[in-house]
C-alpha cells in the first residue's frame, strides 16, 4: 500500500523478526517502548551494529506499531536515534579511475563507466531500461531512483557507440527468448497489470540482463531481471586490487568521483545537485569539503624548512 521497495520490505520483516525473538517471540503489542530501547541498545552495545543499521531497525519498529498494529507513535518518541558519524567518501583520482577501468573486462566495464560518466548509483545502473537511453536527446533517464524519483543525467559521448552494440547483443539473447515463449521483464505491479504483454516489448527489457531466466511463481511465466549487483560489486573490487589502489573503493566510489570531478572542472554545484539527484543542496556540499581535503592551496610548513 506504501509502494515500499523489495528492499525495504525484506530489511523491514528481518529486523520485526529479530525483535520478536529478543523478547522470546511474545507478541509485539503486548512490548512497549522500553522493550523497545532495550532491542536497540543490545544491537549497540552486543551486536556492534553501526549508527544506520540501528536507525533502520527503528524504522522498522516504528512501521510495525504505526502502520501495522496501529499503536499511538507518541510514545516512541523519547526512543532516541543513533547519530552517524561524519565522513568524507573516498574519492578516486582520474588517473586511478583510468588504472581500475582498464583492468574491467567487457560488459562490467561498460557498467563502471556509466557509474563514473553518469554519476548512477549501482541499482539505477542494473535497473535501466532500453527505453531510458535516449540516443536522441543525448541523454540517460533514472527511472524511480533512490527516493522513487526521476531525473536526468549524462549520456557520455565514449559510451554511446559500445551501448550500442551491446544493446544489439542483447537484443539478439531477446529474440532467442521470445522464440522459446521467454522474454518477459518484470515490470511494476500497475503497468503489468494494465498491459500484460508490456513485459515482453524490446523497450522495456533491461538494459544488462541476468543470464539465468527466473520463474516468476505469482504470474506463471519465465522472467529475465537484470544482472546481481554482486557481478560488479566482484569485478570492481578485484580490478582495485590488480591496480594496486590502497583505497577502500566501491562501486559508489565512481559516483563521489564523478561529482567531485564536475565540482573540480568548475561546474555550477546546483547542476551537480540535479544530476545527482540530490534533495537538498546540502547532500552536495559533501563534495566541496573533498576538495578542500589534504590542503589544496596551501602550503604545510614543513616544506619551508
Amino acid at each position: 500500500m506504501r509502494h515500499y521497495s523489495l528492499r525495504t520490505e525484506e530489511a523491514y520483516l528481518g529486523w520485526i523478526r529479530r525483535y520478536v525473538r529478543f523478547h522470546g517471540t511474545r507478541h509485539p503489542a503486548d512490548l512497549e517502548a522500553g522493550d523497545v530501547a532495550r532491542f536497540l541498545s543490545h544491537l549497540a552495545t552486543r551486536g556492534d551494529v553501526g549508527a544506520s543499521t540501528q536507525n533502520q531497525a527503528l524504522s522498522a519498529l516504528v512501521f510495525l506499531y504505526r502502520d501495522v498494529l496501529g499503536r499511538d507513535f507518541g510514545w516512541l518518541t523519547g526512543v532516541a536515534r543513533a547519530r552517524r558519524p561524519h565522513r568524507l567518501p573516498v574519492v578516486l583520482t582520474r588517473a586511478e579511475v583510468r588504472q581500475v577501468l582498464e583492468r574491467m573486462p567487457g560488459t562490467r566495464r561498460l557498467m563502471a563507466e556509466l557509474l563514473y560518466g553518469s554519476g548512477l548509483r549501482l541499482l539505477e545502473c542494473l535497473q535501466l531500461r532500453v527505453k531510458d537511453a535516449d540516443y536522441g536527446n543525448r541523454q540517460l533517464v533514472v527511472r524511480s531512483g533512490k527516493g522513487s524519483k526521476d531525473r536526468v543525467t549524462l549520456f557520455p559521448e565514449s559510451v554511446r557507440d559500445r551501448l550500442a552494440e551491446h544493446l544489439a547483443v542483447v537484443k539478439a539473447a531477446h529474440d532467442r527468448d521470445l522464440g522459446t515463449g521467454a522474454g518477459r521483464a518484470p515490470l511494476p505491479e500497475a503497468l503489468a497489470r494494465k498491459y500484460p504483454r508490456a513485459g515482453l516489448e524490446w523497450a522495456w527489457q533491461y538494459v544488462f540482463p541476468a543470464t539465468r531466466l527466473h520463474w516468476d511463481r505469482a504470474m506463471g511465466v519465465w522472467t529475465r531481471h537484470h544482472l546481481h549487483e554482486s557481478v560488479l560489486q566482484r569485478a570492481v573490487k578485484q580490478a582495485v586490487v590488480d591496480a594496486g589502489i590502497p583505497k577502500r573503493v566501491s562501486c559508489h566510489t565512481f559516483r563521489h568521483s564523478f561529482a567531485t570531478h564536475l565540482l573540480e572542472d568548475g561546474y555550477d554545484i546546483r547542476t551537480v545537485q540535479e544530476l545527482l539527484g540530490h534533495k537538498d543542496v546540502s547532500t552536495t556540499m559533501i563534495y566541496t569539503h573533498v576538495l578542500n581535503r589534504g590542503g589544496k592551496g596551501v602550503r604545510s610548513p614543513v616544506d619551508l624548512l
